[in-house]
Protein backbone atom coordinates (compact mmCIF):
# COMPACT_ATOMS: atom_id res chain seq x y z
CA UNK A 1 0.00 0.00 0.00
CA UNK A 2 0.98 3.42 -0.71
CA UNK A 3 1.71 5.65 2.14
CA UNK A 4 2.91 8.56 0.74
CA UNK A 5 0.67 12.31 0.89
CA UNK A 6 1.53 13.03 -1.88
CA UNK A 7 -0.31 10.66 -3.77
CA UNK A 8 -3.00 10.85 -1.50
CA UNK A 9 -6.74 12.22 -2.87
CA UNK A 10 -7.06 15.56 -3.13
CA UNK A 11 -9.89 18.22 -3.35
CA UNK A 12 -8.46 20.96 -5.57
CA UNK A 13 -9.53 23.60 -8.24
CA UNK A 14 -8.31 20.75 -10.90
CA UNK A 15 -11.16 18.44 -9.54
CA UNK A 16 -14.01 20.95 -9.07
CA UNK A 17 -13.00 22.26 -12.83
CA UNK A 18 -12.60 18.76 -14.57
CA UNK A 19 -16.75 18.73 -13.11
CA UNK A 20 -17.85 21.42 -14.86
CA UNK A 21 -20.40 20.06 -16.51
CA UNK A 22 -21.61 18.64 -13.52
CA UNK A 23 -21.45 22.02 -12.56
CA UNK A 24 -23.71 23.14 -15.41
CA UNK A 25 -26.35 20.39 -14.87
CA UNK A 26 -26.87 21.16 -11.29
CA UNK A 27 -27.36 24.70 -11.80
CA UNK A 28 -29.92 23.50 -14.47
CA UNK A 29 -31.58 21.64 -12.40
CA UNK A 30 -32.35 24.34 -9.77
CA UNK A 31 -32.97 26.99 -12.51
CA UNK A 32 -35.74 24.32 -14.07
CA UNK A 33 -37.38 24.20 -10.22
CA UNK A 34 -37.93 27.83 -10.08
CA UNK A 35 -39.49 28.07 -13.52
CA UNK A 36 -41.35 25.58 -13.28
CA UNK A 37 -42.85 25.68 -9.84
CA UNK A 38 -45.81 27.76 -10.66
CA UNK A 39 -46.66 25.54 -12.95
CA UNK A 40 -46.78 22.15 -11.04
CA UNK A 41 -49.91 20.47 -9.69
CA UNK A 42 -50.46 20.70 -6.27
CA UNK A 43 -49.38 16.99 -5.44
CA UNK A 44 -46.44 15.66 -7.46
CA UNK A 45 -45.64 12.08 -7.89
CA UNK A 46 -43.28 11.07 -5.95
CA UNK A 47 -43.23 7.41 -6.03
CA UNK A 48 -44.41 4.85 -8.69
CA UNK A 49 -45.00 0.82 -8.22
CA UNK A 50 -43.37 -1.89 -10.27
CA UNK A 51 -46.35 -0.92 -12.71
CA UNK A 52 -45.66 2.10 -13.20
CA UNK A 53 -48.43 3.25 -11.36
CA UNK A 54 -48.24 6.40 -8.94
CA UNK A 55 -48.71 5.61 -5.06
CA UNK A 56 -47.17 8.35 -3.28
CA UNK A 57 -46.98 12.12 -3.97
CA UNK A 58 -45.28 15.29 -2.81
CA UNK A 59 -46.38 19.03 -2.24
CA UNK A 60 -45.26 21.25 -5.03
CA UNK A 61 -42.83 22.71 -3.24
CA UNK A 62 -41.09 19.49 -2.28
CA UNK A 63 -41.17 17.72 -5.72
CA UNK A 64 -39.55 21.27 -7.40
CA UNK A 65 -36.91 21.36 -5.34
CA UNK A 66 -36.07 19.07 -2.85
CA UNK A 67 -34.86 16.31 -5.90
CA UNK A 68 -32.51 19.40 -7.06
CA UNK A 69 -30.94 19.58 -3.61
CA UNK A 70 -30.44 16.09 -2.73
CA UNK A 71 -28.79 15.73 -6.40
CA UNK A 72 -26.68 18.66 -5.10
CA UNK A 73 -26.08 17.02 -1.80
CA UNK A 74 -24.83 13.95 -2.58
CA UNK A 75 -22.64 15.50 -5.32
CA UNK A 76 -20.55 17.06 -2.58
CA UNK A 77 -20.61 14.31 -0.04
CA UNK A 78 -18.99 12.05 -3.06
CA UNK A 79 -16.85 15.04 -3.58
CA UNK A 80 -16.05 15.05 0.40
CA UNK A 81 -16.09 11.18 1.50
CA UNK A 82 -12.37 10.51 0.88
CA UNK A 83 -11.37 13.08 3.07
CA UNK A 84 -13.00 10.99 5.75
CA UNK A 85 -11.72 8.24 4.81
CA UNK A 86 -8.47 6.60 6.62
CA UNK A 87 -7.70 4.65 3.31
CA UNK A 88 -8.01 7.84 1.75
CA UNK A 89 -4.65 7.12 -0.42
CA UNK A 90 -5.99 4.61 -2.23
CA UNK A 91 -8.70 6.70 -3.37
CA UNK A 92 -6.19 8.00 -6.31
CA UNK A 93 -5.21 4.62 -7.18
CA UNK A 94 -9.17 4.17 -8.67
CA UNK A 95 -9.89 7.98 -9.79
CA UNK A 96 -11.03 7.19 -12.70
CA UNK A 97 -13.62 4.94 -11.46
CA UNK A 98 -14.71 7.20 -8.20
CA UNK A 99 -14.98 9.90 -10.55
CA UNK A 100 -17.71 7.95 -12.66
CA UNK A 101 -19.89 7.11 -9.96
CA UNK A 102 -19.40 10.95 -9.03
CA UNK A 103 -20.83 11.38 -12.56
CA UNK A 104 -23.33 8.39 -13.22
CA UNK A 105 -25.04 9.56 -9.74
CA UNK A 106 -25.72 12.94 -10.60
CA UNK A 107 -26.74 12.43 -14.32
CA UNK A 108 -29.09 9.28 -12.83
CA UNK A 109 -30.51 11.55 -10.38
CA UNK A 110 -31.23 14.97 -12.88
CA UNK A 111 -32.60 12.76 -15.61
CA UNK A 112 -35.01 11.39 -13.58
CA UNK A 113 -35.68 14.41 -12.40
CA UNK A 114 -36.59 15.79 -15.32
CA UNK A 115 -38.71 12.75 -16.36
CA UNK A 116 -40.73 13.47 -13.27
CA UNK A 117 -41.28 16.70 -13.57
CA UNK A 118 -42.47 15.83 -17.36
CA UNK A 119 -44.92 13.73 -15.98
CA UNK A 120 -46.50 15.67 -13.06
CA UNK A 121 -46.77 18.56 -16.19
CA UNK A 122 -48.87 15.78 -17.79
CA UNK A 123 -46.34 14.35 -20.73
CA UNK A 124 -46.40 10.55 -21.15
CA UNK A 125 -43.46 9.43 -19.99
CA UNK A 126 -42.85 6.09 -18.90
CA UNK A 127 -41.10 6.53 -15.65
CA UNK A 128 -40.76 2.65 -14.64
CA UNK A 129 -38.80 2.26 -17.55
CA UNK A 130 -36.65 5.19 -17.30
CA UNK A 131 -35.96 4.22 -13.78
CA UNK A 132 -35.32 0.86 -14.56
CA UNK A 133 -33.38 1.57 -17.31
CA UNK A 134 -31.34 4.01 -15.68
CA UNK A 135 -29.94 2.05 -12.50
CA UNK A 136 -29.04 -1.13 -14.96
CA UNK A 137 -26.92 1.68 -16.51
CA UNK A 138 -25.25 2.72 -13.63
CA UNK A 139 -24.33 -0.99 -12.42
CA UNK A 140 -23.20 -1.85 -15.93
CA UNK A 141 -20.44 1.63 -15.29
CA UNK A 142 -19.80 0.67 -11.75
CA UNK A 143 -19.35 -3.11 -12.20
CA UNK A 144 -16.58 -1.59 -15.30
CA UNK A 145 -14.43 -0.05 -13.21
CA UNK A 146 -14.99 -2.57 -9.62
CA UNK A 147 -12.35 -3.97 -10.44
CA UNK A 148 -9.69 -1.28 -10.06
CA UNK A 149 -10.88 -0.36 -6.72
CA UNK A 150 -8.97 -0.52 -4.40
CA UNK A 151 -8.95 -1.04 0.05
CA UNK A 152 -11.59 1.79 1.16
CA UNK A 153 -14.24 2.26 4.01
CA UNK A 154 -16.66 3.89 1.54
CA UNK A 155 -16.49 2.07 -2.15
CA UNK A 156 -17.20 -0.76 -2.94
CA UNK A 157 -17.87 -4.83 -1.57
CA UNK A 158 -17.81 -3.59 2.52
CA UNK A 159 -17.73 -7.29 4.16
CA UNK A 160 -15.85 -7.61 7.87
CA UNK A 161 -13.72 -9.84 5.18
CA UNK A 162 -13.03 -7.90 2.46
CA UNK A 163 -11.88 -5.18 4.87
CA UNK A 164 -10.04 -7.35 6.56
CA UNK A 165 -7.67 -8.51 4.15
CA UNK A 166 -6.58 -6.21 0.72
CA UNK A 167 -6.01 -9.68 -0.67
CA UNK A 168 -9.71 -10.46 -0.37
CA UNK A 169 -10.89 -7.15 -1.33
CA UNK A 170 -9.05 -7.31 -4.67
CA UNK A 171 -10.03 -10.72 -5.81
CA UNK A 172 -13.92 -9.97 -4.59
CA UNK A 173 -13.93 -6.91 -6.55
CA UNK A 174 -12.16 -8.42 -9.31
CA UNK A 175 -15.09 -11.34 -9.87
CA UNK A 176 -17.99 -8.87 -8.25
CA UNK A 177 -17.19 -6.65 -12.08
CA UNK A 178 -18.21 -9.26 -13.78
CA UNK A 179 -20.93 -10.25 -11.69
CA UNK A 180 -22.12 -6.44 -11.93
CA UNK A 181 -21.66 -6.27 -15.65
CA UNK A 182 -23.63 -9.56 -16.24
CA UNK A 183 -26.57 -9.14 -14.08
CA UNK A 184 -26.44 -4.95 -15.13
CA UNK A 185 -26.86 -6.00 -18.55
CA UNK A 186 -30.09 -8.51 -17.74
CA UNK A 187 -31.65 -6.03 -15.58
CA UNK A 188 -31.17 -3.48 -18.63
CA UNK A 189 -33.08 -6.21 -21.12
CA UNK A 190 -35.70 -6.62 -18.55
CA UNK A 191 -36.23 -3.00 -18.18
CA UNK A 192 -37.49 -3.41 -21.71
CA UNK A 193 -40.37 -6.08 -20.90
CA UNK A 194 -43.64 -4.49 -19.14
CA UNK A 195 -44.25 -7.71 -16.73
CA UNK A 196 -44.58 -8.81 -13.92
CA UNK A 197 -42.06 -11.70 -14.04
CA UNK A 198 -39.68 -9.39 -15.53
CA UNK A 199 -39.45 -7.00 -12.19
CA UNK A 200 -39.20 -10.18 -10.72
CA UNK A 201 -35.96 -10.96 -12.24
CA UNK A 202 -34.82 -7.38 -11.95
CA UNK A 203 -34.97 -7.41 -8.10
CA UNK A 204 -33.23 -11.09 -7.87
CA UNK A 205 -30.52 -9.97 -10.11
CA UNK A 206 -29.89 -6.98 -7.74
CA UNK A 207 -30.42 -9.07 -5.05
CA UNK A 208 -27.60 -11.70 -6.52
CA UNK A 209 -25.06 -8.91 -7.35
CA UNK A 210 -25.13 -8.43 -3.50
CA UNK A 211 -25.19 -11.76 -2.02
CA UNK A 212 -22.79 -13.46 -4.55
CA UNK A 213 -19.70 -11.07 -3.61
CA UNK A 214 -20.25 -11.12 -0.18
CA UNK A 215 -20.30 -15.24 0.12
CA UNK A 216 -17.61 -15.05 -1.74
CA UNK A 217 -15.45 -13.01 -0.07
CA UNK A 218 -16.51 -15.23 3.26
CA UNK A 219 -15.50 -18.15 1.24
CA UNK A 220 -11.49 -16.88 0.30
CA UNK A 221 -11.39 -15.50 3.58
CA UNK A 222 -11.67 -18.30 5.41
CA UNK A 223 -9.65 -20.70 2.52
CA UNK A 224 -6.53 -18.18 2.76
CA UNK A 225 -3.96 -19.38 5.30
CA UNK A 226 -3.85 -17.90 9.04
CA UNK A 227 -0.75 -15.96 8.07
CA UNK A 228 -2.20 -14.27 4.77
CA UNK A 229 -5.30 -12.89 6.88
Amino acid sequence: MENNRDSSYRLDWQTLRRDWPLWVIMTGLVVTAILVYPHLPDQVPRHWDIHGNVDAYSSRLFGAFFPPLMSIGLYFLLLFTPLLDPKRDNYSRFAQGYTAIRWGVVLLLSILYVASILFALGYPINISFIVKGLVAGLFIMIGNYMGQFRHNYFVGIKTPWTLASEEVWQRTHRMASRIWVAFGLLCLVMSFIDAVWSGVVYFVAILLMVIIPSVYSFVIFNGMPKSNQ
